[in-house]
């Protein structure tokens, strides 16, 4: 099913010029809104959504190994994978888990009774499925529909210090419940001339959604990746982004690296996958800067217990060979 509407006034290409400047309200603005939507309590965990309709930009790579990251600095986390693509759930090894995410919109669910572990201790992972895609069809008639995974993570965002939501590459309704839902937006943004198409619609959208729904939302920052300084093209994508956009991009760039390519096949993030990589210590980084920007942290807690236990490692698993030059791209 098609997951290409738009809400209103979300155009599909980027305008010339200033069309994709800064929007209000951004995390890394002066005087910006800060904290949860405004009317609802505040819980203890922060909700990141990692949005971007492209696809192939590195969304999916920036969720799964931005949540570990969290969780190797012993920051209780929960990923929440909203793709009906399921890539974030294959890439901890829960290909084909239930319940998950869906019977979570549809009511059928707690999403407490839905958490899988994984070999991080401070991490847990909502799964997704095919399901999903009937979703926004089945959505459309539904009283406040925008709002379904705002209320699902309502009983259990308080257990997480963060939760990290991985977005379809689509401005439908999926995406729109991620937006209600989300306290700050990550947007991946891959160094190429294509990428940069498109941008204003989901900046728009953003923004209509802080306006209409959910106050508090903001810009957490624009995240480059696939990015690689021996490409004109590459530095002069960075350059445009950085000159329009300010402080708004994180200083954190992820570069083309063949060992995030190659970790969702062995259902790891990169960082057990090969610690060492450049991919890795780029996410490891990314962690740093974002937690930076929140208050101090309390004593490590470790997340509740998950409704299901991590899955056995995979004993097959090989040693990587030393890393290589970067070659081809990052999964999507």
């Amino acid at each position: 099913m098609s997951q290409q509407e738009r809400p209103p006034g979300a155009p599909g290409a980027m305008a010339p010029g200033p069309a994709y400047d800064r929007v209000e309200g951004s995390a890394a603005e002066p005087g910006a809104t800060q904290g949860p939507s405004a009317g609802r309590a505040a819980p203890m965990g922060r909700v990141f959504a990692v949005v971007n309709q492209k696809g192939g930009v590195g969304k999916t790579t920036t969720a799964v190994n931005l949540a570990a990251s969290f969780a190797a600095s012993e920051r209780s986390t929960l990923l929440v994978d909203f793709d009906p693509q399921a890539n974030a759930t294959s890439a901890f090894g829960l290909a084909g888990s239930s319940p998950h995410v869906y019977d979570a919109l549809s009511g059928e669910c707690v999403m407490k009774g839905m958490t899988r572990g994984t070999e991080l201790r401070y991490l847990h992972v909502v799964p997704s499925g095919r399901d999903l895609y009937g979703a926004e069809v089945e959505l459309v008639s539904a009283i406040s529909r925008e709002r379904r995974l705002e209320r699902a993570l309502a009983e259990i965002r308080e257990d997480y210090e963060l939760v990290v939501i991985d977005c379809p590459p689509s401005l439908g309704l999926l995406t729109l419940n991620a937006l209600a839902a989300a306290d700050r937006v990550i947007v991946p943004l891959q160094c190429e001339y294509y990428a940069l198409e498109g941008l204003a619609g989901l900046m728009e959208t953003v923004e209509l959604v802080r306006r209409e729904l959910n106050p508090g939302l903001a810009i957490e920052g624009v995240l480059l990746t696939m990015a690689d300084a021996r490409n004109n093209l590459s530095r002069q994508v960075e350059e445009e982004v950085r000159r329009h956009f300010g402080e708004q991009v994180f200083r954190t760039l992820i570069p083309r690296n063949v060992r995030l390519s190659e970790a969702p096949s062995h259902g790891k993030p990169v960082l057990l996958y090969d610690v060492h990589s450049k991919g890795a210590t780029a996410y490891l980084e990314l962690a740093a800067e974002v937690l930076g920007r929140l208050p101090a942290p309390q004593p490590p807690t470790p997340p509740p217990s998950p409704a299901f236990p991590a899955p056995e490692p995979q004993a097959s698993d090989a040693v990587p060979e030393p890393e290589a030059e970067p070659a081809g791209g990052t999964p999507s």
